[in-house]
């Protein structure tokens, strides 16, 4: 999707060079509805099935870039919808790590997975699952990074705890996304960035 890479370098928000091939790689229009296939690379948010969205490029952009992905991370990722950042984070960690990635919503739980078997070296770095991430996943727990495409009143405690110390954690709150980073003691760094707009977070 060259047209959007280059406008979202234009806007400052793209600088990794890992996010640019993962664009490069990672179709947009292959986790949306055929209709919508012609506005796949435009810069706004699109509604696919359950009544959600796909993340504005800049957003989910803005969000991969604070989170700083490397090769073998393991990641939560709360809130797959499409599959789309899914796969965008499946690209960053490579190989030898993993993404957990959750949704509540059955009708996308299935579409998520569908739109990734497009994509057979990236789906083997995913574990889907249909349940709500309130609670984290202990099972595979501690985690390198923890994403939510779904805005939070609060972030549940268990993600806090299931995140490794010098871990960062991505989440909406309000109109703002939050960037929460362990320190070795436990206690959290923490920068808000307001202007951006999320479905909200489903509770268990």
């Amino acid at each position: 999707m060259p047209k959007i890479i280059t406008e979202l370098k234009e806007k400052g928000v793209l600088r990794s060079q890992a996010i640019v091939r993962a664009l490069e790689d990672v179709d947009r229009a292959d986790f949306l509805p055929e209709d919508l296939h012609d506005v796949a690379y435009e810069d706004t948010a699109l509604p696919i099935d359950g009544g959600q969205t796909i993340s504005q490029p800049y957003t989910v952009v803005f969000m991969l870039e604070q989170l700083h992905v490397r090769p073998g991370d393991i990641v939560l990722d709360i809130g797959y919808g499409s599959g789309w950042q899914t796969a965008l984070l499946a690209h960053l960690v490579g190989p030898s790590g993993k993404v957990y990635a959750f949704e509540v919503v059955p009708m996308l739980c299935e579409q998520g997975k569908e739109h990734l078997e497009k994509y057979p070296s990236l789906a083997p770095r995913i574990q889907f699952l249909c349940m709500s991430a309130q609670n984290g996943y202990a099972k595979a727990a501690p985690f390198d990074r923890i994403v939510s495409a779904a805005a939070v009143r609060e972030a549940p405690k268990p993600w806090h705890e299931q995140l490794l110390p010098g871990g960062r954690m991505v989440y909406p709150k309000g109109n703002s996304l939050i960037l929460e980073v362990k320190k070795p003691d436990g206690h959290f760094d923490i920068k808000e960035f307001p202007g951006f707009v999320f479905v909200p977070f489903v509770e268990a």
